[in-house]
């Protein structure tokens, strides 16, 4: 790949990514709820789903992600169901102080978990990967460097816009200090993360 080529990913994929999805909303709900080290966790979690849809797309996995679209609706919908749950746990843990805030801080594997499945099953990930990807880069002439440079750019891009979006609704949340701010904003999150359940149910591109 060119310069060129790699330029132009870079931008489709940044202007891709910073159009706010299923999965950024649902970082935002978890910085909320849960702080910025949760929301980073859910971050990395995102990333590695869109290194999982570049992978299929540039080893030809394509094909097989077609020939088994159930198990894309199966996923998306997994998706939605572990959203509610999250949006469920906020919910009535509003107001329930800083013993159970830091029991949600205690968990990055269940947000990083939550960021995989967000992304595995968002539509919007997987038309940009397995549609748009092959008519802005050559797949057939994508060499082992060339992989290895995209992974380092995709991952770069996605870190530089899932950061921002965590670090101010991690700073909201630590701006109110005071019980009833927290109960009405860990509810605030909670409804948000249930519009994503439901954004990912409903959405098909």
């Amino acid at each position: 790949m060119t310069p060129a080529g790699f330029l132009t990913y870079a931008l489709a994929l940044g202007v891709a990514a910073a159009i706010p999805g299923p999965g950024i909303v649902a970082l935002v709900a978890r910085a909320l709820g849960a702080g910025f080290g949760a929301a980073m966790a859910f971050a990395a979690g995102l990333i590695l789903g869109d290194l999982t849809y570049l992978a299929a797309a540039i080893f030809g996995l394509s094909l097989v992600a077609e020939a088994f679209g159930a198990v894309f609706v199966v996923v998306r919908y997994g998706a939605a169901l572990y959203l509610a749950y999250l949006a469920c746990r906020l919910w009535r843990a509003a107001g329930a102080g800083a013993r159970v805030e830091a029991a949600a801080r205690d968990r990055p594997l269940a947000s990083f978990v939550a960021g995989l499945t967000v992304t595995l099953g968002n539509p919007k990930t997987i038309v940009f990967y397995l549609a748009i990807l092959p008519t802005l880069v050559d797949l057939r002439g994508v060499t082992a460097a060339d992989f290895a440079t995209l992974v380092i750019v995709t991952a770069a891009i996605l870190l530089a816009v899932t950061t921002p979006y965590a670090a101010l609704a991690a700073r909201a949340r630590e701006s109110l200090r005071r019980p009833a701010f927290r109960a009405r904003l860990n509810r605030g999150a909670a409804a948000i993360m249930a519009g994503a359940a439901v954004w990912t149910v409903l959405r098909r591109a």
